[in-house]
């Protein structure tokens, strides 16, 4: 009985690991450049590397997903914008350009960068909340922006013509 009883547990146990550590879902990692809360769709520029640390957002074209419209299966909604890199050492700022449907390369002049701004600090964090960015002055033709991976808290001037896109961008 001990014997049929082995066998049986060995078996379940086989049986288990191949349907257990099968194929697993691929999540589609990417920046959200588009959230189209009333059709309850996200639309991506896919992360290449998938690597957090050094993303690569360049695969074209960006792909439009439906979410799931139980909030318990997704989490909190996507923050689109347009921007995909911030090239602190070639002062330039890449964005997914909807017009071209592609990117573009904007070089802009540094004001001032702040290095190693954590989320919770005052510069980026008060009352509770995080400050929103980018912070746009029309007037001084600056735009501040945070970029909570890098850790770079950056202000600067880009030429004309792009302060007339909206915020997100």
């Amino acid at each position: 009985m001990k014997k049929y009883g082995w066998m049986v547990g060995l078996a379940i146990v086989t049986i288990l690991m191949v349907f257990g550590c099968g194929k697993k879902e691929k999540v589609d990692q990417g920046r959200a450049i588009n959230f189209d809360k009333a059709n309850w769709t996200v639309t991506i520029i896919r992360d290449k590397k998938a690597d957090h640390q050094n993303p690569d957002f360049s695969e074209l074209p960006p792909i439009t997903y439906a979410l799931p419209t139980d909030p318990l299966e997704m989490g909190p909604e996507p923050k689109a914008g347009l921007r995909l890199k911030l090239d602190i050492k070639k002062n330039q700022i890449i964005i997914y350009d909807p017009t071209t449907q592609n990117f573009k390369t904007i070089d802009y002049t540094l004001i001032d960068k702040k290095e190693k701004i954590a989320r919770d600090n005052p510069l980026v964090f008060e009352e509770g909340k995080h400050k929103k960015f980018p912070v746009i002055d029309r007037e001084k033709k600056t735009i501040t922006v945070y970029s909570r991976r890098q850790q770079i808290l950056a202000t600067f001037t880009v030429p004309e013509e792009y302060f007339a896109p909206p915020e997100y961008t």
